[in-house]
């Protein structure tokens, strides 16, 4: 079946966000939401996750997921947030509990309590439903362990595995990333039909192309410029990793891993009513 399918474009973190249902007044899952964080005040907002509580809720929709594709260190989830206004279950891949062991020396936790944040978490193929839709959890790692893509119907949501064909794949430097399994995740999911709808979690488009986060497999094979049919794994290994050695870290991923790993929740506030993130030094 078909999935009914919203996007929501965040152009401060280049992230799109999705709701999911088979009709309106029925379920529906969110996939990636966004909660807004000006690293320079230490403000939060909700102006992202809004646009997308406000849709749902026009719709009649009733939210029973609130999936995450893996730990993202370029945003904050808004999970925590939409699940306090909309219910529904905040799920991630199992994979989740290799990242939180990795990050727990970094900003000196145990990583138990964040494991206990989320509601669910998937093993590799797990199904499970949104009303009528039959979805399965697709374990694709390399840009780091737990990273899962979620496919409903004839529509994939890839995660930060690759990316639309004119800008390539995802890095592979993070604690546990691989690009050789990268690589091989990537195959798995261009192995699906020709006309698989894929959908990005990100876009970064080059100058004079509006943003785009749609493309099908058959593209994908075709015209992707780090993986496309025809590049070997030898071949991208070696330019992922050349790559990956100029790239600097990602602006937000100090207070977006902290956030991330707990299913979008907040530190909880000191006794002077204030809450603190960690940001560790010389750690990563």
């Amino acid at each position: 079946m078909k999935p009914l399918i919203q996007a929501f474009f965040d152009t401060a973190t280049s992230t799109v966000t999705y709701v999911v249902y088979q009709a309106d007044g029925g379920e529906c899952a969110i996939i990636d939401s966004v909660l807004d964080y000006d690293p320079k005040s230490g403000r939060t907002a909700t102006r992202s996750a809004d646009l997308v509580l406000d849709f749902v809720r026009a719709h009649q929709l009733k939210a029973v997921w609130l999936l995450e594709t893996h730990a993202h260190a370029d945003h904050l989830s808004g999970a925590s947030y939409l699940q306090r206004q909309l219910g529904g279950r905040i799920a991630i891949g199992a994979g989740i509990r290799a990242v939180q062991h990795a990050f727990s020396h970094v900003y000196n936790s145990g990583g138990g309590q964040d494991l206990a944040r989320f509601d669910h978490l998937f093993e590799p193929d797990e199904e499970f439903m949104i009303g009528g839709l039959t979805a399965r959890a697709l374990h694709v790692p390399g840009h780091t362990p737990a990273d899962m893509a979620y496919q409903i119907g004839d529509a994939v949501f890839v995660g930060d595995t690759m990316f639309m064909p004119d800008v390539g794949t995802a890095r592979c430097d993070f604690p546990g990333g691989c690009a050789r399994t990268l690589y091989r995740s990537m195959r798995r999911l261009l192995a699906l039909p020709p006309e698989t709808r894929l959908f990005m979690c990100h876009d970064y488009p080059p100058a004079g192309r509006e943003a785009r986060w749609e493309v099908t497999v058959a593209e994908q094979r075709a015209d992707n410029i780090h993986v496309r049919d025809g590049l070997g794994e030898a071949e991208f290994v070696a330019m992922r990793t050349a790559r990956d050695a100029t790239l600097q870290m990602p602006v937000l991923i100090l207070p977006a891993i902290q956030v991330n790993i707990s299913a979008g929740h907040l530190p909880e506030p000191e006794d002077n009513g204030v809450r603190y993130l960690k940001i560790p030094l010389n750690a990563i």
